[in-house]
C-alpha cells in the first residue's frame, strides 16, 4: 500500500466522509488529493480537491450515501472546521464497474 502525505485536515476529511458513507474505510478508495493553504483576513485553513474510487458490489449506493446530503452534513474534523464542502465532478461509472467522483472542501483552523 502506498501512503500520501497529507495534512491532518485532509485525513479528517476523509475519515469524516467514510462515516458519513456509513461503509468500512476499505471500501471508498482515495485515488488523487489535493490540498491548498487558503486565508482570508481573518481565518486559515486549506482547499481539498479530493477524488474517490468506490469499487465492488453497491458501489452506487455507497455513493448515494456519500453524495446524499453532503453540503449540509456537519463533519468531525478535529481542529478544524468544514466551511464548504460540494461534489464538483458527478459520479461517472468506470469499465470496470466501479465509480468515481470529485469533491471539493474548504477546511478553517479552530
Amino acid at each position: 500500500m502506498m501512503k500520501i502525505a497529507m495534512s491532518a485536515a485532509a485525513s479528517g476529511l476523509l475519515r469524516a466522509l467514510n462515516a458519513h458513507a456509513s461503509v468500512p474505510r476499505d471500501r471508498i478508495l482515495l485515488t488523487h488529493l489535493r490540498s491548498v493553504d487558503w486565508q482570508s483576513l481573518t481565518f486559515v485553513g486549506e482547499r481539498h480537491e479530493i477524488s474517490l474510487r468506490i469499487a465492488g458490489p453497491n458501489a452506487d449506493a455507497i455513493v448515494g450515501r456519500l453524495t446524499k446530503g453532503l453540503e449540509d452534513a456537519d463533519f468531525a474534523v478535529p481542529g478544524h472546521i468544514v466551511a464548504d464542502i460540494a461534489l464538483v465532478r458527478a459520479p461517472n461509472r468506470t469499465a470496470d464497474g466501479s465509480v468515481e467522483l470529485t469533491i471539493e472542501a474548504l477546511t478553517i483552523a479552530e
